[in-house]
């Protein structure tokens, strides 16, 4: 499997007019989204609850969460993203992908759209 970089647009659901664009390594492993805690706070966008979360090494750590608007051409969706810390990566998580509609085929690295169904 390659390695997905992609550029997203991140924006705060109270005002999604300001938006700010990030360079995203895409992990369908990954459940949420992690963007650097200065940006999300420029974007005026506060973290709404903790959690603590287990690293593949099984190391925990501890990180705010709130919820984001996420642009990608014309898919829009809001999730929740994790407000990074120093050393962590902007990671696009598959909670993210679900929002807006993609899924990842890990073998063209590239995003699909999802079918849509109301069941």
């Amino acid at each position: 499997m390659g390695i997905t970089f992609l550029d997203i647009e991140v924006a705060n659901p109270a005002n999604p007019e300001v938006a700010q664009s990030l360079e995203f390594l895409v992990d369908s492993g990954a459940v949420y989204s992690v963007v650097p805690a200065p940006i999300l706070e420029r974007l005026g966008i506060k973290p709404l609850s903790q959690h603590t979360f287990r690293l593949s090494d099984g190391t925990r750590i501890v990180r705010r969460k709130g919820a984001a608007v996420f642009r990608y051409l014309t898919c829009v969706g809001v999730a929740d993203v994790i407000f990074g810390e120093q050393d962590d990566i902007t990671l696009l998580g598959v909670s993210t992908l679900n929002a807006l509609g993609l899924s990842l085929n890990p073998l063209k690295r590239e995003l699909t759209e999802l079918p849509m169904v109301l069941a």
